[in-house]
């Protein structure tokens, strides 16, 4: 019997897939066979393999994956591998320069403040030149994208747990390739995404790398990026060894942006100067989301449309929990509000008019307009006034102006203590600002 993962922070995922290793026995195949092979039609006796078997980040993987160190590959158009293997990357983040860019000037059906899909991110890297600058080619042409067959390879595997070598065979598995772009010595095959997830997949450059491997001369270099609040993140990386799935490397990385990033220590005092305090705080939990560039992403992943709990769980980098502190977040900042379906009375989510207006500003604008939302707050102006030459108040000093804040639902001091370095991140994001040039 297999143990179900407790609480009630349960994705539909998580139930399918302890139904499915219950049914087919999969924990005792593993430890007998060092793996186990499941067929779509299998899957889908409980869930769409769609939904089931793409988890482009950890986080996403159900529970018992993760109880049991395991991952799960797609081998052919209608089976997976499941075995314990290390499927994933840490995504390489960096706040070193940033490069400025242009668009040309004649180009009206590109917007730096309407980046909303990951093709949009692809469009504008290519017509600024930040692409032929981080891969040093003149001349680019667009090639291949989409979905398409892998044919035929194999390639090694190492077992996490046992550490022994096996060969893995895939056959015709399902590739995608958001752009594949050919210059005169190299061909670069693009990856692209909008959400801020700490790892990434490999598979999603090890397919598409070894299938075009054998199919062109020239050496094909694997591109990671991410964009998100006006920021392009650019990775390149190589396989040490091309039969290897996990001699993947960094390269290289840089950064660029299309935007005016200029905000000068002024810019912020001006915000503090002009804007009221709220008299009472929100009725909604106080935040608990220590990285308020995430908050950013998740206006940003709304501000194409509504989304349920669920489907910023599954489709992006997010566990439930995570889910429900960076949406709080922003509810608390009044960005984002929260709906319920008539029938089954799950949440989902909306941009609010602020939030909407606030997305779609330019650069310099969005940034400070966000800083002012949150110093609005009581609580993150005292603790903002009581830095001294950019050194934010530690957590205990923090805890003592919370206290005198009359904050929402918060009791015990260890809450008090947790939530303060929320305080201590969103104010660390605040004088970023003004170092971030």
């Amino acid at each position: 019997m297999v143990n179900n993962i407790a609480g009630n922070t349960k994705t539909q995922n998580d139930t399918a897939w302890e139904a499915l290793f219950e049914k087919h026995d999969i924990l005792n195949e593993i430890e007998c066979n060092g793996r186990y092979i499941i067929t779509a039609t299998n899957i889908k006796e409980y869930r769409e393999p769609r939904l089931m078997a793409k988890f482009d980040s950890y986080i996403n993987l159900p529970g018992i994956f993760k109880k049991h160190h395991l991952a799960i590959l797609p081998i052919s158009r209608g089976s997976y591998l499941i075995s314990h293997f290390d499927a994933y990357m840490p995504t390489y983040t960096s706040t070193s320069r940033v490069i400025k860019k242009t668009l040309p000037h004649h180009l009206e059906s590109l917007s730096v403040n309407n980046v909303t899909t990951e093709t949009v991110a692809i469009n504008m890297a290519l017509a600024s030149g930040m692409l032929h600058d981080f891969l040093d080619e003149e001349t680019f042409y667009s090639t291949v994208s989409g979905r398409m067959g892998s044919g035929r390879f194999e390639f090694l595997l190492e077992n996490s747990k046992t550490k022994e070598i096996s060969t893995v065979e895939v056959i015709n598995s399902q590739i995608e390739i958001d752009l594949a772009l050919e210059g005169i010595r190299t061909l670069a095959l693009l990856e692209a995404k909008l959400d801020l997830a700490n790892d990434f997949l490999i598979r999603q450059l090890y397919y598409p790398y070894r299938v075009w491997s054998s199919r062109v001369t020239k050496p094909v270099k694997p591109v990671f990026l991410v964009y998100s609040n006006g920021i392009y993140s650019l990775s390149e990386y190589m396989f040490l060894d091309p039969n290897v799935y996990n001699s993947l490397v960094l390269v290289k990385h840089m950064n660029y942006t299309l935007e005016d990033r200029t905000i000068e220590m002024t810019d912020l005092l001006r915000i503090v100067n002009e804007i009221t305090v709220y008299t009472l705080e929100p009725a909604t939990p106080f935040p608990q989301a220590d990285k308020f560039e995430r908050v950013i992403n998740i206006c940003e992943l709304l501000s194409n449309r509504i989304m349920s709990r669920d489907e910023i769980t599954e489709e992006y980098a997010f566990d439930v929990r995570q889910t429900n502190y960076y949406t709080d977040a922003a509810i608390y900042l009044g960005l984002v509000q929260k709906e319920y379906e008539a029938v089954s009375r799950k949440p989902s989510y909306a941009l609010t008019d602020l939030g909407k207006r606030i997305t779609n500003m330019e650069h310099k604008q969005r940034q400070l307009s966000l800083a002012k939302c949150i110093l609005e707050h009581k609580v993150f102006l005292d603790s903002f006034l009581a830095t001294d030459k950019g050194v934010i108040p530690d957590r205990q000093a923090i805890v003592q102006i919370m206290k005198q804040s009359s904050l929402y639902g918060i009791v015990s001091d260890h809450t008090y203590y947790r939530r303060a370095q929320t305080i201590s991140g969103w104010l660390n994001w605040i004088f970023r600002l003004v170092s971030n040039q």
